[in-house]
C-alpha cells in the first residue's frame, strides 16, 4: 500500500503551469490557480506560469521551450483536453512526448469516474517525459485539476512517497542522453 515515509526528506520540485484557452487571462484562470495554490501548499515552487491558445505549435513550442530550461522539472497543463475541433493539448504534448506515462491517463480517468461517472469517458488528460520533464495534460475544470492533483500528482510528486514516485527517478530519465 502507498504511503508517505516520514524518514525520507522531502524534495521540492519545479513546477511550470501553462493553461490553455482561447479566453482566459490570469484574472480569471480558476484551473491554473488551482493547480498553483495546490502545489506551493505542498511545497513546490512555481517555476513559471502562461496561458497560451489552443493553438497545437504554440503549446507544443511552450512545452519543449520548458523541457529546455533546467529550472523546470515539471509542467502540468489544464484546458485542450476534450473532444472538440480547438481540442489540441494532447496532440502538442504528444508531439513533445519521448514516452507517453499511458497509466497516467487511465488512473486520472479511475479518479474521475469516482466523481462524475461515464462523463469520465470524455476527457483525454495524458502525462508523459521529454527532454528529463514530466508533461501532465489536465481538463480545464477547476475540479479535473484539483483531482488529478489530490488524487495523483500530489503523491507522485513527492519523493518520500512509497513504494515509488516520479521524482526518485529524475535522475535517470535523460540517461539515454549521456550514453556514448
Amino acid at each position: 500500500m502507498s504511503r508517505i515515509d516520514e524518514t525520507a526528506e522531502f524534495v521540492a520540485v519545479r513546477i511550470a503551469v501553462l493553461t490553455v484557452s482561447d479566453t482566459r487571462a490570469l484574472a480569471d484562470d480558476r484551473s491554473g490557480q488551482v493547480l498553483v495554490d495546490r502545489l506551493e501548499a505542498a511545497g513546490h515552487v512555481l517555476a513559471d506560469r502562461r496561458i497560451i491558445r489552443d493553438e497545437r505549435a504554440e503549446i507544443a513550442a511552450q512545452l519543449r521551450d520548458w523541457c529546455a530550461d533546467p529550472g523546470v522539472d515539471v509542467v502540468i497543463s489544464t484546458g485542450g483536453t476534450g473532444l472538440t475541433g480547438r481540442d489540441v493539448t494532447v496532440e502538442a504534448h504528444r508531439d513533445v512526448y519521448e514516452k507517453e506515462i499511458d497509466a497516467f491517463g487511465t488512473v486520472f480517468t479511475m479518479v474521475s469516474y469516482q466523481k462524475i461517472g461515464t462523463s469520465a469517458v470524455q476527457s483525454r488528460a495524458t502525462g508523459g517525459v521529454a527532454g528529463g520533464t514530466y508533461l501532465f495534460a489536465l481538463p480545464g475544470s477547476p475540479g479535473a485539476c484539483k483531482d488529478a492533483w489530490d488524487e495523483i500528482l500530489r503523491w507522485q510528486l513527492d519523493y518520500r512517497h512509497r513504494p515509488c514516485n516520479f521524482v526518485e527517478i529524475f535522475p535517470r530519465l535523460d540517461e539515454h542522453q549521456r550514453r556514448k
